[in-house]
């Protein structure tokens, strides 16, 4: 299967749709079965979806007023690669927090996602 710009653009508006309504069952139902989400190139892959909507749980479960921006890079092959913003607020301060990162998704012939690598910096004020 060769990935359609179209198809990893729909890819990414679900993904954040799922970030900014904070749901994690929907977040990892983007992913296959045997998934690996690195959320930093250092630590150990979330795995499956089971992993994923556990990581993603904790994580929201701290964030409130998400808003999620993305621009596609590059689409080659069965990878889509793309530059991303996020914001939200910290639920326990209200404090401002922004990312900027970039992310490469590889999809199986299911348009899901089998590998994702994230790149980020954030900034808190």
């Amino acid at each position: 299967m060769i990935l359609a710009r179209e198809r990893f653009q729909e890819w990414l508006r679900d993904y954040g749709d799922a970030w900014e309504k904070r749901d994690p069952e929907a977040a990892a139902a983007l992913f296959s079965d045997d998934a690996l989400y690195y959320w930093t190139p250092f630590d150990e892959p979330k795995r499956g979806r089971e992993g994923i909507a556990t990581a993603w749980r904790e994580a929201t479960s701290r964030q409130r007023d998400v808003k999620f921006l993305y621009d596609v890079l590059a689409v080659i092959a069965t990878t889509g690669i793309a530059q991303w913003h996020a914001s939200f607020e910290r639920s326990s301060s209200a404090r401002p927090v922004e990312l900027d990162g970039i992310l490469m998704a590889e999809f199986d012939g299911n348009s899901r996602c089998r590998v994702f690598r994230e790149w980020w910096h954030s900034t808190e004020a």
